[in-house]
């Protein structure tokens, strides 16, 4: 089992001038006690005006810091999003390429197509084939990033000439890749493709048994064809997080957060509506946070067609998954190794979530490398290993079935522009 950190930059309101400041300091200060706990990746997604919900516009600068004030963490985009009017697939695997470089072959490739109506309006992304540019896109950067040179692509979203894309990455033949994940069908995409899966669900241990089963068997399947020159056999889940000796304390310090974290997803993507620069999503919160259950104790309607209704199910398996990873060393040990017998490689955590607090996150990183770390890190190595290693042959055989797109561009010639 593998652990990460995820960042979306979370800052409710009210705002302070200093505050972005301080919570990107923070943040950077809580990879950089990460990286000398040894916990193994930081995680930074990307997010355009999801005011409260994410300041996340520019992970590449971001990681960048990080890079330059840690050793051995790897540092990953969870996710960019590629939608070339977003960010081009140039740009990208030109951000790529020099992050890997200056971290020294630490990075971590996880992308998107992007689903808010906030970020797709904005730049004028059509939903209807947003999966299918972005799959275009994931193509084109990772023979960017391979091929000297890139010899050309003609598509339906992306036009580009023969250029020989500088710098290359340190990581060949290119860094690992992910693939943001929301529901089975998304899962089994990932595999198809070769690309891990970072499932940004809060699923429980016996529901990502069923994801991990189907996304292995998928991508041992004829079914994978690599959309890069590698594949990625990995599967993660993401959890809230907080660890305290006291259950309590633990709950008092973390749970608003992810309380916060799921009425903000909801309020950008399912239900709420949003005036730029007015609406508090932090005060919609507040008000409206018992209706949909994210309380400390979320009240049950009485009787029992009710107990038993589809609707309060679904309210108490989120109320449950949400503190899944908040509790004392011994209940998030338990938590991990039922996740780790789901077949779950890596799990990672939202920390800077909500209100949370700076000095509780530093304390609960300390105990969690004190406590819990000790009994997964040893064996990390060893099960990665033997994951590779049981999964070559499908591997193999799913690369071979990857048709190059290479032409041959010997008589390819850029003339110097004429001037008059």
């Amino acid at each position: 089992m593998r652990f990460g950190l995820i960042y979306h930059h979370q800052l409710p309101r009210p705002w302070q001038q200093d505050s972005e400041e301080r919570m990107f300091n923070e943040a950077l200060e809580q990879i950089e006690l990460a990286d000398r706990l040894g916990l193994d990746y930081a995680w930074a997604t990307e997010h355009h005006f999801l005011e409260e919900y994410s300041h996340s516009g520019a992970p590449e600068v971001f990681l960048g810091a990080a890079a330059a004030r840690t050793r051995d963490i790897r540092l990953a985009h969870g996710i960019v999003q590629l939608p070339s009017a977003v960010n081009h697939p140039v740009r990208v695997a030109e951000r790529l390429a020099t992050l890997d470089l200056i971290s020294g072959g630490r990075v971590d490739f996880g992308s998107g197509a992007g689903s808010s109506q906030m970020e797709l309006a904005a730049f004028g992304v059509d939903r209807e084939t947003k999966k299918e540019e972005w799959a275009e896109s994931l193509e084109v950067v990772t023979r960017l990033l391979s091929e000297a040179p890139f010899t050309g692509h003609k598509g339906r979203f992306t036009e580009l000439p023969p250029r020989n894309l500088l710098p290359k990455p340190k990581q060949t033949p290119h860094p690992p890749l992910w693939m943001a994940c929301s529901a089975r069908t998304t899962i089994e995409d990932a595999a198809r493709a070769g690309l891990g899966a970072l499932s940004f669900s809060f699923v429980s241990p016996e529901e990502a048994k069923g994801w991990v089963d189907t996304y292995y068997e998928t991508l041992q399947s004829e079914q994978c064809v690599p959309i890069g020159r590698a594949v990625n056999p990995n599967f993660s889940v993401v959890l809230p997080f907080m660890c305290h000796q006291d259950e309590e304390t633990a709950l008092d310090r973390g749970l608003d957060g992810a309380h916060f974290f799921s009425y903000g997803l909801m309020h950008y993507y399912i239900s709420g509506d949003h005036k730029p620069g007015r609406t508090s999503v932090w005060d919609e919160f507040q008000k409206n946070r018992a209706s949909v259950g994210l309380v400390r104790e979320p009240v049950v309607p009485e009787g029992d067609a009710a107990e038993q209704s589809e609707d309060v199910k679904n309210m108490l398996e989120q109320i449950t998954s949400l503190r899944r990873g908040i509790g004392t060393p011994e209940q998030i040990i338990d938590t991990i190794r039922r996740y780790e017998e789901a077949g779950v490689d890596q799990l990672i955590f939202s920390v800077q979530i909500g209100n949370n607090r700076h000095e509780h996150i530093m304390e609960s990183l300390e105990l969690f490398a004190a406590e819990v770390l000790p009994e997964f890190a040893p064996h990390r190595d060893a099960v990665d290993e033997a994951r590779h290693a049981r999964l070559a042959p499908a591997v193999e055989a799913a690369l071979a079935r990857r048709a190059e797109r290479t032409e041959d561009i010997s008589d390819y010639v850029i003339a110097p522009e004429l001037r008059a």
